[in-house]
């Protein structure tokens, strides 16, 4: 279903939270909300490749493509947790495909393959405002519950 902005409740706390405060990370790559079928563990996010997220030859540099796909890997695999619950990275592919250009709007959907007690399996792929693939990963990633920190002396 299309996001529905003005009803974060109707989504999972993972797309509550987002938005009702983005993450800075989020901000920084310019991450929208687009789609998100909760039953099928799948969302679809727009990324807008401003020049912050540039290397020195003036493309979308690497590491900020990485974050992309974890970001939107993250989304889908936290669809199915509660509040208090967590879903960390465990391990992360990415494969590059070709370069993302500055100034674009790269659309990102990624896929929940299996999902565990404590482990999920993901997928996910980046692709230009052409709809070719610029990127694809693959990840593991635990579920666990949140720990609260205690406050240091």
């Amino acid at each position: 279903m299309p996001i529905d902005h003005s009803n974060p409740a109707a989504y999972p706390p993972n797309i509550q939270a987002i938005l009702k405060r983005p993450a800075p990370a989020a901000v920084l790559l310019g991450q929208e909300l687009l789609d998100v079928d909760v039953a099928k563990g799948w969302v679809k996010v727009a990324y807008t490749v401003s020049d912050a997220l540039a290397n020195r030859f003036g493309a979308l540099h690497g590491g900020m493509t990485a974050a992309m796909m974890d970001d939107v890997i993250s989304l889908a695999a936290g669809l199915g947790v509660e509040w208090g619950q967590i879903t960390p990275t465990l391990e992360m592919k990415v494969s590059y495909i070709r370069q993302g250009k500055l100034g674009t709007r790269l659309v990102a959907e990624a896929n929940t393959i299996r999902r565990g007690g404590s482990v999920a399996f993901l997928e996910a792929e980046l692709r230009d405002p052409e709809g070719a693939l610029v990127a694809t990963a693959s990840s593991t990633i635990a579920i666990t519950a949140m720990k609260r920190s205690t406050p240091q002396p």
